[in-house]
């Protein structure tokens, strides 16, 4: 199990988008440095990142009813942890994938939900599609989520090392998998994704921010390496 030590949302608030010295002697690198796109690129290697993303005050925001794609890391990882804060509309939609792969020519992986699960449909279609599932496979395996209203800043984590992975939402780990074992095969099988060849397997790839409709702010996307 990865035991990992939590910082909280008060202590980033003053200077977001910045490592702390101990960030940094830990091996935390900036995805997004509030300025600029820089770390980011299209899903496809001749598109271009559209309109409906915009960097504002410190923010990277997914502006509402405008396209703009998805966007995901232009390196890729394969055992790591992925750190974030997000806030998202009322009623909105968003997400998380990881283990993105090139060749399935679709931006199809992992996702961790992001949801409002009383306003967006979706929440009331399953347990397995609501905030920080395993989108579509796995339900959290928490009885009460560390969830906040619609329009507070959140802190989302994703961890994986070996073919362990873990999401943790607000200082909590909420979910963890085995990938590739019986149990997540099976649940993959029961999913949209059921033909996805090799889906719910163990892969090196990138890390994608999904482009749906809903606004969605991001501050403090941050990556770590991993052993």
């Amino acid at each position: 199990m990865v035991v990992l030590a939590l910082t909280g949302l008060s202590a980033q608030a003053g200077q977001p988008n910045t490592l702390t010295k101990q960030e940094k002697a830990d091996g935390w690198k900036l995805l997004f440095n509030g300025k600029n796109l820089d770390g980011f690129r299209p899903y496809s290697p001749k598109g271009k990142i559209g309109e409906g993303w915009e960097v504002k005050d410190g923010l990277l925001i997914k502006k509402a009813d405008t396209r703009g794609g998805d966007i995901m890391t232009k390196d890729t990882y394969e055992n790591f942890e992925f750190k974030w804060e997000w806030n998202l509309a009322k009623d909105g939609n968003n997400g998380i994938k990881y283990m993105i792969l090139e060749w399935r020519k679709k931006t199809v992986g992992p996702e961790y939900q992001l949801l409002d699960d009383f306003g967006h449909p979706d929440g009331k279609r399953g347990k397995d599609r609501q905030l920080a599932a395993l989108y579509d496979v796995l339900p959290v395996s928490v009885a009460e989520k560390p969830r906040r209203e619609p329009g507070q800043w959140n802190e989302s984590r994703i961890v994986v090392r070996g073919n362990h992975a873990e999401h943790w939402l607000n200082g909590v780990k909420v979910l963890e998998y085995e990938c590739g074992s019986p149990k997540l095969l099976a649940a993959v099988q029961d999913s949209k994704f059921r033909k996805e060849k090799d889906f719910g397997k163990k892969a090196k790839g990138h890390i994608l921010i999904t482009d749906h409709k809903d606004e969605c702010k991001f501050r403090n996307l941050k990556v770590r390496v991993l052993d």
